[in-house]
């Protein structure tokens, strides 16, 4: 519904020298210079670094995980239905592969579709209070899950969507 202000203001708004043109314009170029390969390669090495950063603290050497990476689970960590050993050694090793993948763009979808699962356990079970954290991780990981791995991947060069 028009009222007698809107088409004037709107006229006005739409004119080739205007504020809302000449920022549509920059808002084009920024499309085209930020691309989903940017994008996708961005949060690939931005989200494999904080979780492998995350795993490297529960090994020695290359994957040898640690006593008190194991005491963690047990004493603070509290994750139902799974031994602290068996959780310690998965998330160690999840936090080490599937940030690999990421970095390579092999297995984009799958990758991050685990880190997601894990996200979500380490919400609910550990950290419930670390909600902005853990969103900040999900966005990230939902743009892969949902867009895949982009021009720069090995996911690209294998054809694998």
């Amino acid at each position: 519904m028009n009222t007698p202000l809107a088409s004037p203001l709107q006229a006005i708004a739409t004119r080739p020298g205007s504020l809302r043109a000449r920022w549509n314009r920059v808002a084009e170029h920024l499309t085209r210079a930020v691309s989903h390969d940017l994008l996708a390669a961005s949060a690939r090495l931005a989200i494999a670094a904080i979780f492998f950063l995350s795993g490297r603290t529960k090994v020695e050497g290359l994957l040898m995980v640690t006593p008190g990476a194991i005491e963690l689970f047990r004493s603070e960590y509290h994750l139902p239905l799974v031994p602290p050993e068996i959780a310690a050694h998965a998330a160690a090793y999840a936090e080490h592969l599937f940030p690999l993948l990421l970095v390579l763009g092999l297995a984009t979808r799958l990758s991050a579709a685990a880190l997601l699962g894990m996200t979500f356990v380490i919400e609910v079970f550990v950290y419930p209070d670390a909600w902005p954290t853990h969103l900040s991780w999900a966005a990230l990981l939902l743009y892969l899950v949902g867009r895949g791995a982009g021009r720069f991947s090995l996911d690209r060069v294998l054809g694998v969507a």
